[in-house]
């Protein structure tokens, strides 16, 4: 009993504390300065042809709460917050309820978010679900409460809101769907508008037409339980015809969203521009998007992963300059607004081989040079040991060039070539490209085993792919104030770090992953998608247990993909084939109509017909012959011993 009168008393003093706790809070709100919300965030956002595509709370079509239809006021509230002029910014028993049903069955299907939390979402422009951007958006919710009232802040979330087909505030909305104004929406156009924010890309009416009603008839039962409308209203707004005078835009892209956020990202990192975006009283941002790109990316990563629980990263850029031209951060922005192309570091597998092997080509190897390949146990300090596996327990058992090690993505060579160098010398070159991610100088890192993210491994391989020059993935070209005065610009980086000849050389080594003329013990990583490639890459994929990379590119464009589990789940064989599919698919529709892009070989590289399994020069007996690339003076002659010998006599490998 006394136990229990104790608990009872700290539970009193606790629920007090917390009550007093929250009552302070709301108070040191209202002390704090108002927001200014109509121009808070009044950001425009603009592709590569400076075409619009975002517009931020700063719209001109900002219209009062009084010349907004009542049937649009009363779809939202029913649909999206029906306490919203009872609470004060949270909706407690709506959270208990949610984490009650998000419990039992498992996953998120429910929500909690108050109109005045997703009002502070917009204010924000940014949808990060960590710890700090909650308690940000907590503490913008108290305060649009206590300096707002309800009618203000639904009035701004209205406003702001995105409707698709970069429509964002409901009078931009109502004009675009039915060239009306949003005072004049009759009930059935207001619930068809009402749907449309939980998911533009799926509710909008011009894109699903049979999902965007049936979320429609949704809103309008709710409404009629929610006795906002009779039972005749609900029937006469069912059978209403509606006549759209919109027409589809690509702008309704799912994944755009993503970019946005990345966008907001790299702005924040803008030393030049201010860091509150609440006081900023507006910025124009060109950004280097291409729509097109966009929407090949997204379409070709729909078509492969329609199925599957997967989720996926890419990265589309021009590798000359860094300009990222399209870029996927999840499978559906919907459903995970965490944006896994600028936010998520994953194990790179083989992908981390073309920096060895280009450091491999700076200390005397060539397209020839050959390592046994066979189970290998390596010896090091402390007579520790390691011993790596080839996939699928592949091996040769005899010697194999570099471009074969390449082609079947060997890892024994890898290490080996590794071991040779010096474990230090594949982190020196991936800091000399702009990989700044932890990089332990252990064996196994030339197979992959750091974490990095795809942006870095994407101007990572832009140095190859540019033929040299050290370039940085980027998003913005420019920042303006609506003024139109220049607060930033993005300068060409133009520095030359690797060698023109020996990136022509890896270029061509880079070929091998789906070059039939590789077939022997083994097959090239990439030969399943051979067939569909009409253009020259190169192009290295990486494998994992739990992750799957595919990276290629030419002259022109760089494209990067990975898939994986947001929980690190081991993958199952038969999804290693996602990420190589997005790829091919998606360099091929970009690519479409238009001649190879690849390079001009330099006056030092010469060509030699060869074997390309053993490397040496081709004779007449051979079946398979290749022409490969070595500096003037490195040809092979036949009499090279595998470098194995070499190891041996330093005793490195036992």
């Amino acid at each position: 009993m006394k136990l229990l009168k104790r608990l009872v008393k700290i539970g009193i003093i606790g629920c007090l504390l917390v009550i007093l706790g929250i009552v302070g809070l709301y108070g040191y709100a209202k002390m704090t300065p108002k927001l200014s919300i109509k121009s808070a965030n009044a950001i425009a956002m603009y592709d590569n042809e400076n075409n619009l595509f975002f517009q931020g709370s700063g719209s001109k079509e900002w219209i009062p709460l009084s010349k907004i239809s009542p049937n649009l006021i009363n779809a939202t509230i029913s649909t999206e917050d029906k306490k919203f002029y009872q609470h004060h910014g949270f909706d407690f028993l709506r959270i208990i309820k949610a984490l009650y049903v998000n419990i039992v069955s498992g996953s998120k299907k429910q929500g909690a978010s108050t109109i005045s939390q997703q009002y502070a979402k917009n204010l924000f422009l940014d949808f990060d679900k960590t710890w700090s951007r909650k308690l940000e958006e907590m503490w913008l919710t108290i305060q649009l409460e206590v300096h707002y009232s309800k009618d203000d802040i639904l009035e701004g979330y209205l406003n702001t809101i995105n409707y698709g087909h970069g429509m964002y505030g409901i009078e931009n909305a109502s004009k675009f769907y039915f060239n009306k104004s949003a005072s004049d929406l009759t009930l059935a156009e207001a619930a068809m508008l009402t749907g449309i924010p939980k998911s533009p890309a799926n509710y909008s009416p011009l894109v699903n037409y049979e999902l965007a009603k049936s979320r429609q008839e949704m809103i309008l039962r709710q409404m009629y339980r929610n006795q906002y409308i009779t039972e005749e209203e609900l029937n006469q707004a069912l059978n209403e015809e509606l006549v759209f005078v919109g027409e589809k835009s690509e702008i309704n892209l799912n994944t755009v969203m993503y970019y946005q956020d990345a966008v907001i990202r790299e702005l924040k990192s803008i030393k030049s521009i201010p860091e509150s975006f609440l006081d900023t009283g507006g910025l124009k941002i060109f950004t280097n998007l291409d729509m097109n790109a966009q929407t090949i990316l997204e379409q070709k990563m729909k078509d492969n992963l329609q199925d599957s629980e997967l989720e996926v990263a890419s990265v589309m850029m021009d590798p000359k300059t860094g300009k990222v031209i399209a870029l996927i951060g999840g499978k559906d922005y919907s459903t995970s607004q965490f944006n896994r192309a600028v936010q998520s570091k994953r194990q790179v597998g083989s992908t981390m081989k073309p920096f060895l092997y280009y450091a491999a080509l700076e200390n005397g190897f060539t397209s020839s040079t050959t390592f046994m390949s066979q189970e290998t146990t390596f010896t090091f300090a402390n007579n520790q040991t390691y011993s790596p596996q080839n996939y699928g327990g592949t091996y040769g058992d005899k010697p194999i060039s570099l471009a074969t090690a390449i082609a079947y993505s060997d890892n024994i060579y890898a290490v080996k070539t590794h071991m040779f160098l010096g474990e230090d010398t594949l982190v020196d070159f991936a800091r000399r490209v702009g990989i700044t991610a932890d990089l332990q100088a252990v064996p196994s890192l030339p197979l992959g085993t750091a974490e990095i993210n795809i942006m870095e491994m994407a101007s990572g391989y832009a140095a190859f792919a540019n033929e040299g020059h050290l370039v940085k993935a980027h998003l913005i070209s420019r920042v303006e104030d609506l003024a139109g005065n220049v607060l930033y610009e993005r300068k060409l980086e133009n520095e030359q770090i690797l060698s023109r000849s020996l990136t022509f050389i890896l270029n061509e080594l880079l070929t091998s992953t789906y070059d039939s003329a590789f077939i022997d013990y083994n097959y090239p990583t990439a030969i399943n998608i051979a067939a569909k490639l009409t253009h020259k890459y190169a192009l290295k994929s990486g494998t994992t247990d739990t992750d799957h990379w595919s990276i290629g590119y030419n002259k022109d464009i760089l494209t990067a993909v990975w898939i994986g589990y947001d929980d690190s789940r081991d993958l199952e064989v038969s999804d290693y084939k996602y990420s190589r599919n997005i790829w091919a698919d998606t360099m091929e529709a970009y690519l479409k109509d238009q001649p190879d892009a690849w390079y001009e070989q330099p006056s030092d590289v010469v060509g030699v017909l060869v074997n390309p399994i053993t490397g040496k020069p081709a004779v007449e007996s051979d079946t398979k012959k290749k022409i490969m690339y070595y500096l003037r003076g490195t040809e092979p002659n036949g009499t090279e011993t595998a470098f194995d010998e070499i190891l041996d006599e330093e005793n490195k490998i036992q």
